[in-house]
């Protein structure tokens, strides 16, 4: 118990040291308080938040591969914080996510952030009447495996969190549609829809985003 108790307080100031660096201090700390809190509870529920934590440290790494943003991924940055009206910061730290994360789940990173901007418009705490929460919109109830590995259903409002489940449940229904169509109106919950508007919009978010690469690109070389 003593042994699982340290490893969990090495884990939680590894993760400390991660989640402030990267401007998630509020989520973070949230989670890291839950963590110590919780040094009371049993041998095995004690190994699992050390598990749930390390599992969160070792995600961060890939933030710290390439913690400053490329040319193209400011441009995407510097547009949609003007286009939603975010914090230029703020869009910093979700499209260095994005990327991350597509390069995990062999994701677009622009279709990431499209799925993000059609469903909450980078609002990371937005809730549906349904009950889809965050910045991809994701329903706790319906994807508690997925979340436990990252702590639980209270870890959907971190941005963090929310982005990489977002993109986990997007890419298995790529795989099972076949579909890239099919799997965004499966997450948009719009299967039925002859017309695939759901999907549509993503789509026509992406290109929108693809032009505004291409146009600095093009203004670079003049």
């Amino acid at each position: 118990m003593v042994q699982v108790y340290r490893r969990r307080i090495r884990a939680v100031a590894a993760l400390a040291g991660k989640v402030l660096t990267q401007g998630l201090a509020l989520f973070g700390l949230a989670a890291l308080l839950g963590l110590v809190s919780g040094s009371h509870k049993g041998g095995d529920d004690a190994l699992t938040d050390a598990q749930a934590a390390v599992a969160s440290v070792e995600e961060a790494a890939l933030y710290e591969a390439d913690p400053a943003l490329n040319s193209e991924q400011r441009t995407l940055a510097s547009y949609l914080a003007r286009r939603y009206r975010v914090a230029a910061d703020a869009l910093e730290t979700l499209v260095r996510e994005s990327y991350a994360v597509g390069r995990q789940w062999k994701l677009d990173p622009l279709l990431i952030l499209s799925v993000i901007a059609v469903e909450s418009s980078f609002n990371p705490i937005a809730e549906s009447g349904y009950g889809a929460k965050g910045l991809m919109q994701v329903v706790p109830r319906f994807h508690l495996d997925k979340l436990s590995a990252h702590g639980g259903q209270e870890a959907v409002l971190d941005p963090r969190v929310n982005i990489r489940v977002g993109a986990e449940i997007l890419q298995h229904y790529i795989s099972q549609t076949g579909s890239l169509e099919s799997a965004l109106q499966m997450y948009g919950g719009a299967i039925d829809d002859p017309e695939s508007r759901y999907a549509r919009k993503v789509l026509a978010e992406k290109e929108r985003l693809r032009r505004v690469l291409q146009s600095s690109v093009e203004r670079a070389r003049i």
